[in-house]
């Protein structure tokens, strides 16, 4: 047996064993309802013995007209919307057959999902919509957990595989681990990996896991490498980036946004006046990879922006050149990124590519693939000037003895660099994948966003002036970064 062999055997028994002691749980009834791969989930149950303690329905509803019939007709097949009809039918449904014969001793459960693998083409990406309405006693109001999942397995075939031994952790989950959040969230992918699947969006609601906030999980989610990035749109809400950024041209720009700063905001406004459409989404994107701060902290600054109208992508990459293939996932359209002097500085240092065996120019490739561009928002004299002082910066870029006036203003084009980073940049200026923002607003370039939370924290006058009046309230409101 290969060893790739021995270790599905072993991931398979694992399932088993699961299955096996949640059938042999006489207090667990209920129902499987599953769309679009096959009965994944249930057949565990079924292979591990002792399903009649715990299966009340198992269900395939393949043709259309029949899942219509039973479950509505929704806008999409695979979508939280059909998920969730399915739990609302099948719950409805098992709760007014049992109840009053079971209901005083029983849980009730239903686990649905709604699943679309990969052709056989090979063309397109499987996903899943997974979800599981249960009791945590008898008689309880029901509580839910809905995923969406990414199946990255190449055939149908292991996607399903994935599939079922993702059900079955949530089942098993959801009865011995809701306690410890990083405990639940992990045992998800025991026996499968962020390899084979990916929980991109993760929703809890009712009494057994009030104490599961979705926002912070969605940034555990992150942290825990269970998935490369989650997205927050403008409501503050996790959604899916698949459904969120799917075909639309996308302009983004990183920062810590500790706070969102006026200067996060006008990279976004001058960078929009260069994109090649009035519909491109602007997007705000944290790096968590160097980011130890905790999770409300991480949530509270996603939402600062999002009241600005702002979505805000939340990822795990340190280089610049990981997030194009990202969004590539999900859209042809226009990607363009916005970028001060200061990212130039660590696009271009070669040391954060050892891992790459192209360096620098594999790094470059990576980012410019697809016709993205960057553009560079530009710097006042006085923040280029303390930018020198950095001695990475002086060795990857600029000349020794630079210095400008501080009240000036430098833009890429105006920038002194070293003579190799010049000519390389010229090349990406010529092919039009790099550029200048020519201008910038006085009060942003005036901005220290590197500092300002430590300013809010000393309560030192003036910070407000760095941000938009409302999120000068809200944070005053909400007493961030106030020891």
């Amino acid at each position: 047996m290969s060893e790739s062999a021995e270790t599905d055997s072993a991931h398979g028994r694992l399932a088993e064993r699961r299955a096996l002691g949640i059938n042999l749980d006489r207090s667990l009834y209920g129902t499987f309802a599953e769309i679009g791969a096959g009965q994944e989930v249930v057949r565990h149950f079924f292979k591990a013995g002792g399903a009649s303690g715990t299966v009340a329905k198992s269900m395939s509803a393949y043709d259309m007209r029949i899942s219509d019939a039973i479950y509505g007709h929704p806008a999409r097949y695979v979508s939280r919307e059909r998920l969730v009809h399915m739990l609302d039918h099948e719950f409805a449904l098992l709760v007014d057959r049992l109840a009053a014969e079971r209901g005083a001793t029983t849980r009730f459960f239903v686990l649905a999902d709604t699943v679309a693998t990969t052709p056989r083409d090979g063309e397109g990406q499987g996903h899943c919509w997974l979800g599981l309405r249960f009791q945590h006693q008898p008689g309880a109001k029901p509580s839910d957990i809905q995923l969406h999942l990414r199946l990255w397995d190449r055939s149908s075939a292991r996607q399903q595989d994935a599939l079922g031994l993702v059900g079955v952790n949530l089942l098993h989950a959801a009865i011995h681990d809701l306690a410890d959040a990083d405990r639940f969230l992990r045992s998800l992918l025991d026996g499968v990996g962020p390899d084979r699947v990916e929980v991109d969006w993760f929703h809890v609601s009712g009494p057994a896991v009030a104490h599961l906030d979705p926002a912070h999980a969605a940034i555990r989610l992150v942290r825990l490498g269970m998935t490369d990035a989650v997205l927050f749109d403008p409501s503050g809400d996790p959604v899916v980036p698949g459904e969120y950024l799917y075909r639309r041209d996308i302009l983004l720009a990183r920062g810590a946004l500790r706070p969102v700063s006026r200067v996060n905001l006008d990279m976004l406004e001058r960078g929009a006046r260069l994109a090649p459409t009035p519909s491109t989404l602007r997007l705000l994107e944290i790096s968590l990879r160097d980011d130890p701060t905790p999770e409300a902290d991480v949530v509270a600054r996603a939402r600062l922006a999002n009241e600005l109208g702002i979505p805000v992508l939340i990822s795990r990459y340190r280089g610049y050149y990981r997030l194009p293939g990202y969004l590539r996932r999900y859209t042809q359209g226009t990607v363009t990124l916005v970028a001060g002097i200061n990212n130039l500085v660590e696009i271009l240092n070669t040391e954060n590519y050892s891992m790459l065996e192209g360096g620098l120019l594999e790094a470059l490739g990576r980012l410019f693939k697809g016709g993205v561009r960057l553009l560079v928002y530009p710097m006042s004299g006085a923040q280029l000037n303390r930018l020198y002082q950095d001695p990475v910066a002086r060795r990857v870029c600029f000349p020794d003895g630079l210095a400008v006036p501080d009240d000036s203003v430098v833009t890429l084009a105006t920038l002194c660099l070293r003579p190799e980073v010049a000519n390389l940049l010229d090349y990406l200026r010529v092919t039009r994948a790099l550029a200048a923002i020519p201008d910038g607003d006085p009060v942003a370039l005036a901005c220290q966003p590197r500092t300002l939370v430590a300013r809010i924290q000393s309560g030192q006058p003036g910070w407000e002036a760095e941000v938009e009046p409302r999120t000068a309230a809200s944070i005053r409101r909400l007493g961030l970064w106030r020891d």
